[in-house]
């Protein structure tokens, strides 16, 4: 395994076996709150994950071992003027977005607290697992903001729009139980394992096509809230995108001849 900073809050671990990248958000004396800082590291890591086409899954991890990320840094935000708020605010939208448009299927792990802007980031993610610490929550309101990273848009997606708003008018904290009774996250697992069920659950995506994940992916993001249609419509452009591929050919060979495939990724 092998690691890379971006900046000093943010590191990218890639594990040489499975084509699985870690997202690892490191900045424990803070609990992962996003500062100006800590939203340019995560943008950056990104950046270089979009780029990189031996990867074919992203896990967001943390290191604090209370916490997956408690949100906005609000400790910074006290020391800002309106000018300051301003101009901090395409520097963590840009953060927010960078991780909900990687390519590739994305897996938050969340233990503790995410709540907030750090539930926020788990949202952006295809797939949560949360150990049964994890407390979420979108408590933005209660200091006088509302959801700034895409929770007004992403928690309705999933949960519908009523669920959503009881959640985001009441600024409630929910814990890993009921979280996934309501949908909020899509996995409880046992105390401490969150990582290691996200790492095992991303491992078994890795072993299909890498076209076949982008195209899949692609095709879930851009039919959300389209008619059926509309949809299908872009359901068949991504299908015609692989039909050709060398992915398919190699996927229909493998199965025929009764073998792994080896995906050339084209």
């Amino acid at each position: 395994m092998s690691e890379e900073r971006f900046g000093e809050f943010v590191l990218v671990r890639r594990h040489e076996q499975g084509h699985v990248a870690e997202l690892v958000l490191d900045r424990p004396k803070a609990m992962n709150a996003v500062s100006t800082e800590m939203a340019r590291c995560l943008a950056g890591a990104c950046a270089a994950l979009r780029e990189d086409r031996d990867v074919r899954v992203v896990v967001l991890t943390s290191t604090h071992e209370r916490a997956f990320c408690v949100g906005a840094d609000l400790k910074e935000r006290n020391s800002f003027s309106d000018a300051d708020l301003l101009r901090q605010r395409p520097v963590t939208r840009g953060a927010y977005t960078a991780v909900l448009e990687l390519p590739v299927p994305t897996v938050a792990a969340v233990h503790g607290f995410a709540l907030g802007g750090g539930f926020e980031l788990a949202l952006a993610c295809d797939v949560i697992v949360a150990d049964r610490t994890a407390v979420v929550g979108l408590p933005e309101v209660s200091v006088g903001v509302i959801p700034g990273g895409g929770g007004t848009q992403l928690l309705p997606r999933r949960v519908g729009a009523a669920r959503a708003a009881e959640l985001i008018f009441s600024a409630r904290r929910v814990e890993a139980v009921e979280a996934g009774e309501l949908g909020l996250v899509d996995q409880v697992v046992e105390a401490g394992r969150d990582r290691e069920e996200a790492l095992a659950l991303a491992a078994r995506i890795a072993g299909n096509s890498p076209v076949g994940l982008r195209a899949a992916k692609r095709a879930l993001r851009l039919g959300q809230g389209l008619d059926l249609r509309a949809g299908l419509e872009v359901e068949d452009a991504a299908w015609r995108a692989v039909a050709f591929s060398g992915d398919r050919a190699e996927g229909v060979a493998a199965f025929n001849e009764r073998r792994k495939p080896e995906w050339p990724g084209e």
